[in-house]
């Protein structure tokens, strides 16, 4: 893992599909990329967490891009003020976002680096939620897998037209076990795995809820889905 400052990408400009233009990083493989993957950031924007996401989906051979969906409320915002004080600012920023322009600024993103191949879109909490609905609406993906996506059972019944997996915590009390046995019941084969940690495990950035062993299983597993659905 690469410390802060320490990426391996850059920062670009993307235009949606109204003329909006957003802020975006992007990293790109050292030899031919085989296939894409769309990153969507916490709702913290484009931080250090998910800067080196990107440089680590580039490092495993893939174009890949995080768009900055905040910029619609807040152009060039991220933030690693994960206290109260943080909090409070993505209450306020929540409060203004409309969920209509997301899937504008994903297909964006998608449009940008699908010459390098199929391309797949990832996640992590508002980010795993806009992957489901990514994956709904089709946009061009090949394939799809979230984390924690909050507002779950609000989504359910937006059936993902690709290939789709996701990963929850078990201890995550914003997204409640019986959330995701619904959701399995709805999507019997359908990839839904649980690990031991709370919400936002992934996050090396966070103390409080990074575990370590659910983040690499998670990883694994996302990789070879996308090694398989993207190849």
């Amino acid at each position: 893992m690469r410390s802060k400052g320490q990426t391996m990408g850059e920062r670009i400009k993307l235009t949606s599909g109204d003329g909006f233009v957003f802020n975006a990083y992007q990293a790109a493989p050292a030899g031919t990329a085989k296939g894409a993957v769309v990153v969507i950031h916490e709702v913290w924007g484009l931080n250090n967490f998910v800067r080196i996401e990107v440089d680590r989906y580039a490092a495993a051979g893939y174009l890949a891009i995080a768009p900055a969906l905040m910029d619609r409320v807040d152009l060039g915002y991220e933030s690693e003020d994960y206290g109260p004080t943080g909090f409070a600012r993505i209450g306020e920023l929540m409060k203004e976002f409309n969920q209509a322009t997301a899937l504008p600024d994903v297909e964006a993103a998608i449009k940008a680096v699908a010459g390098a191949g199929k391309v797949g879109i990832t996640g992590y909490c508002f980010g795993g939620a806009t992957s489901w609905r990514a994956a709904h609406a089709g946009l061009g993906l090949s394939a799809a897998s979230g984390y924690y996506g909050g507002g779950l059972l609000n989504y359910i019944d937006l059936a993902p037209q690709v290939p789709t997996e996701m990963h929850y915590a078990e201890a995550d009390h914003g997204i409640p076990l019986e959330q995701v046995e619904a959701l399995r019941k709805r999507y019997p084969d359908m990839g839904i795995y649980l690990y031991p940690g709370d919400h936002g495990f992934c996050n090396f950035d966070r103390a409080d809820k990074y575990h370590a062993a659910s983040a690499k299983l998670a990883n694994e597993r996302t990789l070879a889905f996308f090694a398989k659905h993207l190849a």
